[in-house]
């Protein structure tokens, strides 16, 4: 039954949940204690049926987890998940019950993991031996993050009534605020693309040439580097001077763009006249390779099949380094140098575009309404006519 105890000053409510499973709040107050058992006493006359075992381990709770969520994430981020799971989760917490993982037992963890997270071993002269160093913040936070979404699942299963991993992110410091986030976007100047463009264009071998295109592609209209892969040449519409954005590439997989939704994106005179040069050669290739038709995609290997993301970025590095810019620039950079260096008459449109996952208050969605409804033809005209 439920009832409060007084221990060492504090006030300990002691209850049932509707699963019938033990559990204690700790309170300062007797005034706190009693309405937190009346809070309790309401919530155990719901009684719960926990789809898995309540005292199910971590172990066996994140495998079947993974199995789960397989059909409702991308690849890419399960793999991060089973990463972080197998590397540094499972290895400490794998005997625990999913029931038994408290916030402060958590926290520990995580602060163990930013102070020496990441074992090197180190050879000096005969003598080997391993150090702890410190894990990155980045990687902590993946693992935060891997761990909130598990034990989010566990509260949608009955298993336990909170999530312990809850909001432990901004107190570590492994949430990024707005400020610094938007000093860490990083994006070309209009004569950085223009000598980064010009030496993709005139790389020494036809294979580094080969994604001259695809470069030219991601820095004119904002696209996401597996939304330019995924490209069709349905989706160019020459006479229109567009380009219709419909899927994307990830973790090798064909998906929807990571907005949910497809939109459409203006197409230059410089771009058009490229990617008509390209479709011209794509044919000339398919005669000249005995393919059986022209392949779908507008870039693809000389295979005819999908390029792979890594290449791309190995073949940008390379050509940054001939055109000895900046090694911190990738190809999402070309995503916020559109943004950077679009036409003034239609910037806040293509920023918000750009940065999709802002949100934007009532007054200032008002405001990029209006300046998009009155700036959308001169947009329209300048990228047309190639002037930025």
């Amino acid at each position: 039954m439920a009832c409060i105890r007084k221990r060492r000053g504090k006030y300990v409510v002691d209850y049932r949940d509707g699963a019938g499973i033990r559990r204690w709040v700790t309170c300062k107050t007797e005034r706190e204690a009693r309405n937190a058992l009346i809070d309790k006493a309401r919530e155990a006359r719901q009684a719960m049926h926990p789809v898995v075992d309540p005292n199910i381990t971590l172990s066996a709770y994140a495998e079947r987890w993974l199995r789960e969520i397989a059909v409702t994430i991308k690849p890419k981020t399960q793999k991060s998940y089973g990463l972080a799971l197998r590397l540094h989760i499972l290895p400490t917490l794998e005997s625990t019950k999913v029931r038994m993982l408290q916030k402060g037992r958590i926290k520990s963890f995580l602060i163990e993991r930013l102070h020496q997270g990441k074992v090197r071993t180190v050879t000096e002269g005969e003598v080997t031996r391993e150090v702890r160093l410190p894990l990155a913040r980045d990687s902590v936070r993946i693992i935060h993050a891997t761990l909130r979404a598990l034990l989010n699942a566990a509260v949608d299963d009955g298993i336990i009534i909170a999530n312990p991993a809850d909001k432990l992110g901004r107190g570590l410091r492994l949430v990024v605020n707005a400020k610094t986030r938007q000093e860490e976007v990083k994006a070309m100047t209009r004569d950085q693309l223009s000598v980064f463009l010009g030496a993709a264009r005139n790389a020494p071998t036809a294979y580094e040439r080969r994604h001259y295109p695809l470069f030219l592609v991601l820095g004119r209209t904002g696209m996401r580097l597996g939304e330019g892969l995924a490209l069709q040449w349905d989706d160019v519409h020459f006479a229109e001077k567009e380009i219709r954005v419909a899927r994307a590439l990830s973790g090798g997989r064909i998906e929807k763009p990571k907005s949910g939704h497809g939109r459409t994106v203006d197409m230059s005179e410089q771009l058009a006249r490229v990617l008509l040069r390209l479709q011209v050669q794509r044919k000339t290739e398919t005669l000249k390779r005995g393919w059986s038709k022209t392949p779908e995609w507008v870039f693809c290997t000389e295979a005819g099949t999908l390029p792979d993301e890594s290449r791309v970025r190995k073949v940008m590095r390379k050509t940054l380094k001939a055109a000895q810019l900046s090694m911190h620039f990738s190809p999402h950079c070309l995503r916020h140098t559109f943004a950077s260096l679009a036409p003034p008459a239609g910037r806040v449109t293509c920023l918000r575009t750009a940065t999709a996952r802002a949100r934007l208050d009532s007054t200032n969605r008002g405001h990029v309404r209006q300046v998009a409804a009155a700036g959308q033809q001169g947009r329209r005209e300048s990228a047309r006519r190639g002037k930025w």
